[in-house]
């Protein structure tokens, strides 16, 4: 497994988390089996909004011996009344199942406190005057939730949050589908999702990933909206390759299912290589850089996407990309405008230019 460091807390946290939206789907037993498994591969950070709630059962019992080796993140608005999954909005019932929900799981503390799939600017507008943000405040205070967190599928609404300054945590849907404008949460243009990956990563606000396969729809070409299947393992490292993202959080149903995700840890560079996307992207998306680094190898030596990023970050007020960028051993500097990279880069970006741009603005 590989970890990376949350900014707001320095948790460890594997880039391969476990969503539980289907854990019950196949048993009790599986369920806390394939969770156990989980454990072994190192994988630590669980999303409870759970299609059922068997889940927590499941969690609970999975973990139980290994609580300090995982990360939780609980949803205030998630609602499991029925036995299966509900949306709520109302304080009263919100208390009522997170006090249910830590039960389950059999601890009495919660990694990661979530505002729960606020789509909208009036449901962010209602959870205040519920007072559920206050709840949460008051419970980090604490030392019940370690760290607040948002659900969304919205940049919009995760924008208005971040401007509170409490989130240590995002999570949104992330995939190509979405991110290109295609599908039901596909919320926003290009531009604004990179816009909110960039945010989140100059404030230190994490990112885990909901939704990397878009439902599975990415999966088939006959449900893709590109007309043409994409792997999970593209998905993954798409996912992966945005700024500010901890870990992606793919549901499992069981064994096998993890065995298949896991695999992503072991796969080459080919399988998880998603320049593919550059004949899919819509017309505003040309000339974006992804960092993909599709037009590797330079042949100076630089890490191009690498380049790209801290560029676009201390753009986007990241105090610390600069001292990154400056670290590079090949910087933009560097470039001999040979223009291999421009006539392999799948998004058609003109990076010999941009690299004459970025070098004027970092100075070397």
């Amino acid at each position: 497994m590989e970890y990376r460091i949350l900014p707001h807390g320095g948790e460890r946290i594997g880039i391969l988390g476990m969503g539980t939206s289907s854990i019950a789907q196949d048993g009790l037993r599986e369920g806390t089996a394939t969770v156990e498994r989980a454990l072994e591969q190192g994988v630590n950070y669980f999303d409870l909004a759970a299609g059922e709630a068997d889940a927590f059962r499941i969690v609970g019992q999975a973990t139980a011996g290994a609580r300090k080796q995982v990360y939780f993140q609980l949803h205030f608005g998630a609602d499991y009344t029925s036995g299966k999954y509900g949306w709520t909005l109302e304080p009263d019932a919100i208390r009522r199942s997170v006090d249910w929900q830590l039960k389950q799981l059999g601890t009495d503390y919660i990694d990661f406190g979530f505002l729960h799939c606020l789509d909208e600017l009036a449901d962010f507008r209602k959870a205040c005057d519920a007072g559920t943000l206050d709840r949460l405040l008051e419970l980090k205070k604490a030392g019940v939730v370690r760290h607040i967190g948002l659900s969304s599928h919205t940049p919009a609404v995760a924008q208005a949050v971040l401007d509170t300054g409490v989130l240590d945590m995002v999570m949104f849907s992330i995939n190509p589908a979405y991110d290109y404008q295609h599908g039901e949460y596909a919320i926003g243009r290009v531009q604004e999702r990179q816009a909110l990956y960039r945010r989140c990563q100059a404030e230190g606000v994490g990112i885990s990933v909901m939704k990397a396969f878009a439902g599975g729809q990415l999966l088939q070409a006959r449900t893709s909206p590109f007309g043409q299947a994409l792997t999970e393992y593209q998905c993954l490292q798409y996912a992966l390759d945005k700024p500010a993202v901890m870990t992606v959080l793919p549901g499992v149903r069981n064994r096998a299912d993890l065995e298949r995700i896991l695999g992503f840890l072991d796969a080459p560079a080919e399988a998880r290589d998603y320049s593919v996307l550059g004949t899919f992207a819509p017309r505003d998306a040309e000339g974006v850089c992804v960092y993909c680094n599709h037009c590797q190898p330079c042949p100076a030596g630089l890490d191009v996407g690498l380049i790209n990023k801290y560029y676009d970050l201390a753009r986007a007020g990241d105090a610390l990309a600069r001292t990154h960028y400056e670290t590079l051993e090949r910087r933009a500097g560097d470039c001999v405008a040979c223009g291999h990279c421009d006539s392999r880069c799948p998004f058609r970006v003109r990076q010999s230019d941009r690299m004459a741009e970025i070098r004027a603005y970092f100075g070397s």
